[in-house]
């Protein structure tokens, strides 16, 4: 990995992130009206908002960071979205119907409607906050990978994927969004069909799908189902059908950048199927992403990979007093290496199965070790190599013109992701505070003008979170933890108004702020895996809105409620 593409590399790449960007500008340029920017005219169908929806959460980070996750930790992430086939039913059951009856552009409304503005405004701040955050790091993540292994200068590619991002976004609002969106799936599931087709392709003779599956669960990579009530270990069944299931209704029922792509579908029926296009194909397509990693796994079983797949680790490594004590963990990494490929190469024989086991445990610690020699050479350098994994292997190892391809995947999942926490961003600033809060009783065009300004201020400050952002234990973990930190307590919020009818916002607000405490107190004391902070974050609010409204005895309804029955 030198830095350089192939010619027919830069063209594929070239063409087609522009040709999605003039896309999404062509076919909304006429959007004039709150209606036609915020909720995309409502002319949207099932299928768009279905591919919108699963574009919005699968940013470059799933494809960057799940098949490393894979490679190194086996299927198991898979259980992390058990939740979400269940999230959809309940959505669209009990959020759409809603958002429909009372015709709300954001979510967020909803809530002045059922309690106050300041639960409103304080539900809408939370949702900035994370969001915000997440914008940013939805940009790093493909700019930090691909300036490391490509020599690119990480500030300017930061810059080139939120400007690109920002043009058709600034330009159309919601429908450019989902307009692009559907292409950049299909751009997504073609790259990701055909990576996997050649990993297979690259098998040694002899080396089928199903010896391939064997040989990965010789290495304990096909384990996908985990029923122990181990609370140190994240992914496991309970933790994917409880937790899971909180964040995802959560992130998919009051997060506004997905509440946005099925507000604009055509009717509540077509949001429906398309949320529930999403919960069908959600899941296998996290698996089969999940299993792209683990055949990356096999193919190295039979090809020489480096002991840390971070391209900077020999820069920093090479001049330092640890070079000869690297290089030795080097050696013996080759030589189990060698090892394995003799015992694999006649496919897994029973017998050989422990020593099997044995060799990848031994190199498990030699990584283990070569981190904290690269760690004690250069702080600086990241030395969890699960997000390179991937990408060494498209860079190093597939044919020109494919390689751009899949460059093009990476960059299109970024802009997918970016732009609709954009959108999202700036029609909740525009909706929740500006027009609320802040301008009330303007015209149409002032708050079309207000919401395209806050999309290029969002997408400024996306940038520079971007450039000052760091790298984490796993990039797709990294933007979960910090939706869990807060998406419990909005659901929280949302769940005591369609159904604890006597809280009032007084109540609930006070409630939010207690609880929004606690769950930073929770995550910082690291005494539970990230994903119970949904399923906690949710109970407490609940709870103690609960107390304090039967403490302050205060369980009249108010007119409002009686007219809409929520």
């Amino acid at each position: 990995m030198d830095g350089t593409l192939h010619f027919l590399d830069w063209i594929v790449l070239s063409v087609t992130i522009l040709f999605i960007v003039g896309f999404g500008v062509y076919k909304t340029r006429k959007n004039g009206n709150v209606k036609d920017f915020i909720k995309g005219g409502n002319d949207t169908k099932w299928w768009t908002i279905g591919l919108s929806v699963m574009a919005t959460q699968a940013s470059a980070i799933t494809f960057l960071s799940t098949p490393g996750q894979a490679f190194h930790d086996g299927m198991g992430f898979v259980q992390f979205y058990f939740g979400l086939p269940i999230a959809m039913v309940i959505i669209c059951l009990v959020f759409i119907p809603i958002y429909y009856k009372l015709n709300v552009y954001t979510a967020y409304e909803y809530l002045e409607t059922r309690f106050d503005l300041k639960t409103r405004s304080l539900a809408a701040i939370l949702f900035l906050i994370q969001r915000g955050l997440a914008a940013g790091i939805t940009i790093y993540a493909p700019a930090i990978i691909l300036s490391y292994v490509l020599g690119w200068d990480l500030v300017i590619l930061n810059i080139c994927i939120g400007v690109l991002v920002i043009i058709y976004t600034v330009s159309g609002g919601t429908k450019a969004v989902n307009v692009t969106q559907k292409q950049q799936m299909i751009i997504i599931f073609a790259g990701m069909w055909i990576a996997f087709y050649l990993i297979m392709q690259y098998m040694p003779d002899g080396i089928t799908f199903g010896k391939a599956l064997d040989i990965a669960g010789s290495s304990d990579k096909m384990k996908v189902l985990d029923f122990s009530f181990d609370l140190s270990n994240r992914y496991t069944v309970w933790t994917g059908f409880l937790g899971g299931t909180f964040l995802m209704l959560s992130y998919f029922g009051t997060d506004q950048s997905q509440v946005q792509r099925y507000l604009s579908g055509k009717s509540l029926r077509e949001s429906q199927l398309g949320l529930l296009f999403n919960g069908l194909l959600k899941v296998p397509m996290q698996f089969f992403i999940l299993l792209v990693g683990v055949m990356v796994f096999v193919f190295y079983q039979f090809n020489a990979s480096p002991l840390n797949f971070n391209p900077q680790v020999n820069e920093a490594i090479i001049n330092s007093e640890y070079a000869v004590e690297y290089k030795a963990l080097e050696s013996q990494h080759v030589q189990i290496e060698n090892e394995k490929r003799t015992l694999l190469l006649d496919g897994v024989q029973d017998h050989e199965r422990a020593l099997i086991r044995e060799l990848n445990q031994k190199d498990r610690s030699l990584k283990e070790r070569a981190k904290e020699i690269i760690a004690k050479a250069d702080s600086s350098v990241q030395t969890n190599d699960k997000d390179y994994v991937f990408i060494h292997f498209i860079l190093t190892r597939l044919p020109r013109g494919i390689i751009g391809l899949l460059l093009a995947v990476i960059l299109a999942a970024a802009m997918s992701s970016t732009a609709s926490e954009l959108n999202a961003l700036a029609s909740t600033t525009t909706i929740d505070i500006y027009k609320r809060n802040i301008r009330k009783g303007r015209s149409e065009s002032h708050y079309v003008s207000a919401s395209k300004w806050l999309t290029f201020g969002w997408g400024l400050l996306a940038i520079l979170i971007a450039c000052v952002a760091d790298l984490f234990d796993n990039l797709i973990q990294l933007v979960n933890i910090i939706g869990s930190v807060f998406y419990g307590n909005v659901l929280g919020i949302f769940l005591l108004a369609f159904f604890i009818k006597y809280v009032r916002g007084t109540s609930v607000f006070i409630a939010a702020i207690i609880t929004q405490l606690l769950i930073f107190a929770i995550y910082f004391m690291d005494v539970l895996p990230y994903l119970w902070l949904n399923l906690i974050g949710c109970v407490i609010v609940m709870i103690l809105a609960i107390f304090i409204q039967s403490v302050t005895r205060k369980n009249n309804m108010d007119p409002i409620e009686k007219i809409t029955g929520v």
